[in-house]
């Protein structure tokens, strides 16, 4: 028999290889997190979005069925309401790995070195400009020495520069305030604005008669509008390319969803869990076909607005470098859901010019 001393040495040490196998067991059973960021966020900060379809990924936990299976996966949502500047922020500091955002936050992302991969087109949403209701003011060339809220480094920003110089201004033109949007509707509500660029938000003011949109970007140029898209980040591709390619997939899944007009209203409930009214994303989608506003497409006409956007960012100072952006976009994983989904012809693609391309 051995020695007490040696025998209870024998004991812990057991008790010791025990402890560190469950601990082992329990790490292994920790799911892995698939982090997902969203530029934005419902009112009074409800972790919900609208007028994408992304947004509807979200609502209808599209991501989330599928994974259902896989208990091991969990996806997390993040909303900010810093929008793409506070995403950028969270990739920077890794503490995201697949996001939604609009282009000039994604470009001034990349002229600073951030390492993504655009791997998903979404809406491309229109830009508003309202004024208290009782303004005089009529238009854009109205706003030149105006104090007017503008959310820098958002993609309503590079929107509203674009605006301005078809109109010959510039951002030193008016006395601009940089706000994100809930703030800019409080301060134009109270009377603290002339003017302020926005989202669909502003539309709400106005059908309570607080404010008057004096234009939109809906049925203009459609270069002038907002776009977004879905970036994941190097480090998460390259670890997990068959993840990146189920949220891919999910995320096409609820871009078909949303684009069929028979979903219309059913979509407009779905977006309202974030806060903002029917009748306010209604006259949103006012005109506008959902296959339209909700195609994943990455096609010529994106991929210009994007080379051509990351050189306008930089000749309006938003930027202070060239940006590439030829080796930005990753078709792979759309095309293998559109492929796996059977929906290669269901969105139309354009061309540079923006025009439809034959099918």
């Amino acid at each position: 028999m051995a020695p007490f001393g040696s025998s209870a040495l024998g004991f812990a040490g057991t008790v010791a290889l025990i402890a560190s196998l469950l601990l082992g067991a329990a790490v292994q059973a920790e799911p892995l997190v698939i982090r997902v960021g969203y530029a934005g966020v419902g009112v009074d900060n409800q972790p919900f979005a609208n007028g994408t379809y992304a947004a509807t990924a979200r609502a209808a936990g599209y991501l989330e069925a599928e994974f259902h299976d896989d208990p091991e996966i969990r996806v997390d949502w993040k909303f900010f309401r810093g929008a793409g500047p506070a995403v950028n922020e969270a990739i920077a500091n890794e503490q995201l790995d697949i996001s939604y955002q609009g282009d000039l936050p994604a470009i001034i992302a990349r002229a600073s070195g951030l390492q993504t991969r655009l791997v998903l087109a979404t809406s491309r949403a229109p830009l508003y400009v309202a004024v208290p209701a009782k303004s005089t003011l009529q238009g854009i060339k109205d706003l030149k020495g105006r104090r007017v809220a503008l959310f820098r480094g958002t993609s309503g920003h590079l929107a509203a520069v674009k605006v301005l110089a078809a109109n010959g201004l510039t951002e030193r033109d008016l006395q601009i305030v940089n706000m994100d949007y809930a703030a800019a509707i409080a301060a134009l509500a109270t009377g603290g604005l002339d003017a302020v660029f926005g989202q669909n938000s502003l539309i709400g003011l106005e059908q309570d008669g607080i404010a008057r949109v004096i234009y939109t970007t809906k049925g203009d140029d459609p270069r002038f509008g907002r776009n977004g898209h879905v970036v994941v980040t190097q480090s998460f591709a390259t670890k997990h390319p068959e993840l990146v390619q189920r949220v891919v997939k999910a995320f096409v899944q609820a871009a078909h969803w949303s684009s069929q007009e028979a979903n219309r209203s059913a979509l407009l409930d779905l977006w309202a869990k974030s806060g903002t009214p029917v009748d306010v994303l209604r006259k949103d989608l006012e005109g506008d076909k959902l296959v339209e506003r909700n195609s994943p497409l990455i096609d010529d006409f994106i991929v210009e607005q994007y080379r051509v956007q990351a050189q306008q960012a930089k000749a309006y100072g938003l930027i202070r470098r060239d940006v590439d952006v030829a080796g930005w976009f990753d078709r792979r994983y759309l095309d293998a859901a559109l492929r796996d989904l059977k929906l290669e012809t269901f969105w139309a693609r354009y061309d540079t010019a923006g025009k439809p391309l034959d099918r």
